[in-house]
């Protein structure tokens, strides 16, 4: 391997996180205790089942946490962020991060200059 490759084994990328609901839902609740269902969705602009969907395999894979109960007669949803899904997030996040600083290096040694200042990454 040169240092313009990637490493042989590649980013420490979390695959649960691959679909962009799932990302976005994580991201959102990871600013918040939890928030509804209905406010979720609206943030990332999906259908109720596309939401549902995303949440499902967030909750299989031990990332988020879904509580149900009744405000008056309404019954409501409300999702959390477990404290798993933020460290996979933060581990996502700074893999994505990884990525983007090298490629940013390699592409600088390519043309002969330096790499421009890495972004800090998330939690630093």
């Amino acid at each position: 391997m040169t240092p313009d490759e990637p490493p042989a084994d590649g980013p420490a990328l979390d695959a649960v996180f691959r679909h962009p609901t799932r990302l976005t839902v994580a991201a959102y609740l990871s600013a918040c205790d939890e928030a509804e269902f209905g406010t979720v969705r609206d943030y990332c602009q999906v259908s109720d089942s596309v939401l549902s969907k995303a949440a499902s395999g967030l909750e299989a894979a031990g990332y988020l946490g879904i509580r149900k109960g009744a405000v008056g007669r309404r019954f409501r949803t409300w999702l959390a962020l477990t404290p798993t899904g933020h460290d996979a997030l933060a581990r996502h996040l700074a893999a994505l991060q990884d990525i983007a600083s090298a490629a940013r290096s390699a592409g600088a040694r390519a043309r002969g200059g330096t790499a421009p200042p890495a972004s800090p990454s998330p939690g630093s």
